[in-house]
């Protein structure tokens, strides 16, 4: 509910927030169509590597038999180096490297699938890492495109009509009184004259 006086100063200040309101719309609702776009593109990235972890899990699965034997200890995250960049105005977290580290091992006396292992785990290592930062990033995007289009909505739907019918009401009622301030004149001289003929006759 807005919340306004019938008086000129009122006016201007009601005015001015449609002003502002109106010129912040299309930035914001510019933002909502990026991010949404945003969203899209991250849901698709998302998607392909849970397809990908997937893939890599059934692959490791098909090897179960011989996991037995494998230390899988031999390979560990070692670090994980990200950045930080805005996306519509949105800080999301940047993958920017991952770093994993391969214990030694004694090549002679390990079977040859150990590389196969090897490599079989670094990639679910890289790829398990690589989903979560997407997860990550699509949760703050979609969060900010809610909220985005949440206030697009709320001045779109709810302040922009409000403040024009605010606006509206006061500028009715200051013509209704601009009115009956001349028709009260118009009465009072009638009456001034009226008295004035009566006197001098």
């Amino acid at each position: 509910m807005i919340k306004f006086q019938y008086n000129k100063t009122s006016l201007q200040q009601i005015e001015k927030q449609l002003k502002m309101r109106e010129r912040t719309l299309p930035i914001i609702k510019s933002k909502e169509t990026a991010l949404r776009l945003e969203v899209k593109k991250c849901k698709e990235e998302a998607k392909r590597l849970d397809l990908e972890l997937e893939n890599q899990i059934q692959g490791y699965e098909s090897m179960y038999a011989l996991w037995g034997e494998f230390d899988t200890s031999l390979v560990s995250l070692k670090d994980i180096q990200m950045s930080v960049k805005k996306i519509a105005g949105v800080r999301v977290p940047v993958l920017d490297n991952i770093q994993l580290e391969v214990r030694p091992f004694g090549l002679f006396s390990a079977p040859k699938w150990y590389f196969d292992g090897i490599n079989l785990l670094q990639g679910l290592a890289k790829t398990a890492v690589e989903h979560e930062f997407a997860v990550a990033k699509l949760n703050l995007l979609d969060h900010a495109r809610r909220k985005t289009t949440q206030k697009v909505n709320l001045f779109e739907k709810v302040q922009i009509p409000g403040y024009k019918e605010a606006v509206r009401k006061i500028k009715r009622f200051m013509e209704d009184e601009e009115n009956l301030s001349k028709s009260s004149q118009k009465i009072l001289k009638a009456l001034q004259e009226k008295r004035k003929e009566e006197g001098v006759e």
